[in-house]
């Protein structure tokens, strides 16, 4: 019988909670905008509602991570966030779709207040759950085949989350949009607390006898603005920011691309099963590709056939196109799309080591806190940002409610702004993916140096790992284990 972590089941169970991470993401990324501008908010406000949420996560984020390292329970430190943030985080998201109607600054309180408890809600669950894997698994390529499950769990919830809220909210809401959106919200609801439950029964982490300080802030901001110093994960900040915000850029403008460029609104499920559909074929490419070679393969040959792609959609963005050529585009940038989730997440788990390198503790609980605040800042700006790029180009919801037209500075505004944004950051996550220090060698030399650390390994280091371990981590070796850190 395969050992328990390297069952295909124990797999499946660690992915099953990112339903969760990449279906809630989804749906606010694509409706969210659309869903309080239909309440009468203005564009510019409502991209606020977001951002300003991503300034909560600052503080949030960091100090949730802090808490994980210093927690101890029965079911685990991670484990014990996963069981409460079930129940919260699947109560939040329903509470983001409930309507009401007021005066405009009680109705945007209402919502900003809403978003909140739904951002702290995913912060409990997400923290802790993308500091687990390193407590599970020890192995490189392991971690990148527990990775690959997970993204097709996210992919897979990308489907459902992509294709499904529409035809709720089409359907229910034929005549009452706001009971469409409010039903939408129930039913993911339910399906994120089964899918945040399950993880939480089937998988597993190892215990720590080892003494923990208790929380203090002094500490907590020793802890966070060192983890800013640890050199690989510089390097991924820009990978995660500049991966996941071209995502969100399409996401977020993707109904008003088709609707007001293309005109074409009806098109939506076609043209996101597309999308989505190539990322989930794509995870499974890339689950193999994990388990075999380097983890920035997948941005390294994905992105430059994502931007080749987006390009491409500028021939056919006008009104009246045909949507066969944007399918096809759009279902070839879906592969992109899907590398910058798989190495962000892969690469996420052996940062714990290089940080343990370094400090000499392990804390995987602040590098996931810094790591999901990364995420949520991406999502924020490019809605804050989206929220003001259709204010200065003339966007009217009104004109929409009446079945009429935008400008013509609005429909080329949104045109350029959905392939150009997106091509933007794609190009400097290139860059920053390629010069990314560690792959399976280093991870390699970093694990047993560690092991020397801790007097378990009795060889010299050599000058070549001496230089990895400099490299990896940004620290003359002689700092290293918590002699400066």
């Amino acid at each position: 019988m395969k050992p328990l972590e390297k069952r295909l089941s124990s797999k499946i169970a660690y992915g099953a909670a990112d339903m969760f991470g990449g279906g809630t993401f989804l749906i606010i990324s694509i409706f969210y905008l659309e869903f309080l501008t239909s309440l009468g908010i203005p564009a510019i406000l409502a991209g606020t509602i977001p951002l300003i949420g991503k300034i909560w996560d600052a503080i949030s984020d960091p100090i949730m991570g802090t808490i994980v390292d210093r927690t101890r329970s029965r079911f685990g430190s991670k484990r014990f966030y996963l069981l409460l943030g079930s129940f919260i985080g699947s109560i939040t998201f329903t509470l983001l779709w409930v309507s009401i109607s007021g005066s405009l600054f009680w109705t945007y309180i209402f919502y900003l207040v809403t978003f909140l408890l739904f951002s702290t809600g995913f912060t409990i669950v997400m923290i802790p759950y993308n500091a687990l894997l390193p407590e599970m698994i020890d192995d490189y390529h392991l971690r990148g085949q527990y990775t690959g499950i997970r993204m097709i769990f996210s992919a897979a919830s990308a489907i459902i989350a992509g294709l499904l809220p529409n035809m709720i909210i089409s359907r229910v809401g034929e005549n009452n949009a706001a009971q469409g959106y409010l039903v939408m919200g129930i039913i993911f609801g339910i399906i994120f607390f089964l899918s945040i439950l399950f993880t939480f029964f089937k998988t597993w982490e190892k215990q720590s006898d080892k003494l923990i300080p208790s929380f203090s802030f002094g500490q907590f901001v020793k802890e966070s603005s060192a983890v800013y110093k640890n050199k690989s994960f510089q390097y991924f900040l820009g990978i995660f920011l500049l991966g996941q915000g071209s995502a969100d850029f399409v996401m977020i403008l993707f109904i008003y691309f088709l609707r007001d460029v293309l005109g074409q609104n009806n098109q939506y499920t076609f043209v996101m099963s597309g999308v989505l559909g190539s990322q989930i074929l794509a995870m499974f490419l890339f689950q193999y590709i994990l388990s075999k070679t380097s983890k920035r393969i997948p941005i390294l040959y994905g992105f430059p056939i994502r931007i080749v792609a987006t390009l491409s959609m500028l021939f056919f963005a006008y009104s009246g196109a045909p949507i066969l050529p944007i399918f096809i585009a759009s279902f070839i940038s879906g592969f992109g799309t899907a590398a910058s989730s798989v190495t962000a997440f892969a690469i996420l788990p052996d940062l714990t080591d290089v940080d343990e390198l370094i400090s000499g503790e392990r804390r995987p609980g602040i590098y996931s806190g810094m790591a999901t605040f990364t995420r949520k800042i991406a999502n924020g700006l490019a809605f804050g940002i989206i929220g003001i790029l259709l204010t200065v180009i003339g966007y009217d919801k009104g004109i929409e409610d009446i079945g009429g037209v935008q400008s013509t500075l609005t429909v080329e505004g949104i045109k350029y702004a959905f392939v150009i944004l997106p091509t933007i950051f794609m190009i400097g996550a290139l860059y920053v993916t390629y010069r990314y220090p560690l792959n399976k060698k280093e991870f390699d030399i970093v694990k047993k140096e560690i092991l020397r650390r801790k007097g378990l390994e009795d060889s010299l280091t050599s000058d070549e790992e001496k230089g990895v371990c400099e490299k990896v981590t940004g620290y003359p070796f002689d700092q290293l284990w918590g002699k400066k850190a």
